[in-house]
């Protein structure tokens, strides 16, 4: 009986540091008790005994929403990766013994990223591995970042300049960004373009919170060039339509240009630097055997040497550049 009351202490106190783990995370008990499909007192019970149990308060309450304590942060450091390896198990353990046949697979990934980038990916990933499922989860910049530190999906691929602290990025592909112009604009035809051509008010640019439009106005202001852009629109495809269309000129990556367009595609200036498109992932997150395999078709060779994940170890700046110079000797190895 005395052996079999330890087990039972054991097991509870793993589902009061799950709990406390996703309360951490969520900053609210309500959210937690979701993920856990478990009531919002079950949680709170399971928290207020852990609390007791270590003698210590883990959680500032103002309201609905709840902050760690120093205590609670130490805890939690020490905690998260205990519970993610216990829920991890069964996947460690069918990797191990190399049975990955099912599972699932969850990849964040804006809109430019799902049409251009990953269909070829997918394609070879689901021909390899029929049985995993995998769901793509639209989304764009801070929601790529909250559904990464939420672990509400494995990885994310695309590119942010918001990168916080606890996530990571490793480059992988490059794409210059070129001038899209109407057919017969009078831009076509001039032998070498300035930043000062661009600035004449016909910019047809994505919208003022996304990555391309702060390139565009960082390249911009540090050349003391003032400019207007005359229509912001999301995604590349209506960018390329209002631009055939006549309203104005466009920057686009060439991720997005398939050469069949009914446009005149000019290089721009060499101001302009290369962006890069690769994986996020948050630190110290147990990749799954699903989300390994799924690298490893981006880059075969993403977990050999230096390439560490974390950014811990790695040799190589740029590989967690979203911009590089162009024709920079240390571009990632993949050009699209």
């Amino acid at each position: 009986m005395a052996g079999s009351g330890r087990l039972y202490y054991k097991h509870n106190r793993l589902k009061k540091l799950r709990a406390f783990c996703h309360a951490a995370q969520e900053g609210s008990i309500s959210r937690a008790a979701q993920r856990l499909e478990l009531s919002q007192p079950s949680v709170s019970l399971q928290i207020q005994a852990l609390e007791r149990e270590l003698g210590i308060a883990l959680f500032e309450r103002r309201g609905p929403r709840i902050r760690l304590t120093p205590d609670g942060e130490t805890l939690y450091e020490l905690a998260q990766p205990l519970v993610e390896g216990v829920d991890a198990l069964p996947e460690r353990f069918a990797a191990r013994h190399q049975r990955l046949q099912t599972g699932r697979l969850d990849i964040a990934a804006s809109e430019s990223t799902t049409l251009y980038i990953l269909p070829d990916l997918l394609k070879q990933f689901m021909a390899r591995y029929p049985g995993v499922h995998v769901k793509l989860h639209n989304v764009i910049g801070r929601d790529v970042i909250s559904a990464l530190q939420h672990d509400e999906v494995d990885l994310a691929v695309g590119s942010t300049l918001d990168l916080p602290e606890d996530l990571s990025y490793r480059a992988i592909y490059t794409y210059d960004l070129r001038l899209i112009l109407p057919l017969g604009h009078p831009l076509a035809e001039k032998s070498e373009l300035t930043l000062a051509d661009l600035a004449s008010g016909e910019l047809i640019l994505p919208p003022r919170h996304l990555t391309t439009w702060r390139l565009v106005n960082l390249v911009f202001q540090q050349h003391n060039i003032p400019y207007r852009v005359r229509l912001e629109v999301g995604g590349w495809e209506i960018i390329k339509r209002y631009v055939e269309l006549g309203f104005g000129i466009g920057i686009a990556s060439s991720i997005c240009l398939s050469g069949s367009e009914r446009l005149h595609v000019r290089p721009l200036p060499q101001v302009f630097p290369q962006r890069t498109y690769g994986v996020m992932l948050r630190r110290g997150r147990y990749l799954s055997p699903q989300a390994k395999r799924f690298l490893e078709v981006m880059a075969p060779d993403i977990f050999s040497g230096e390439a560490d994940l974390d950014g811990e170890r790695r040799k190589d700046v740029a590989s967690e550049s979203v911009f590089i110079p162009r024709g920079s000797d240390h571009a990632p190895d993949k050009e699209r």
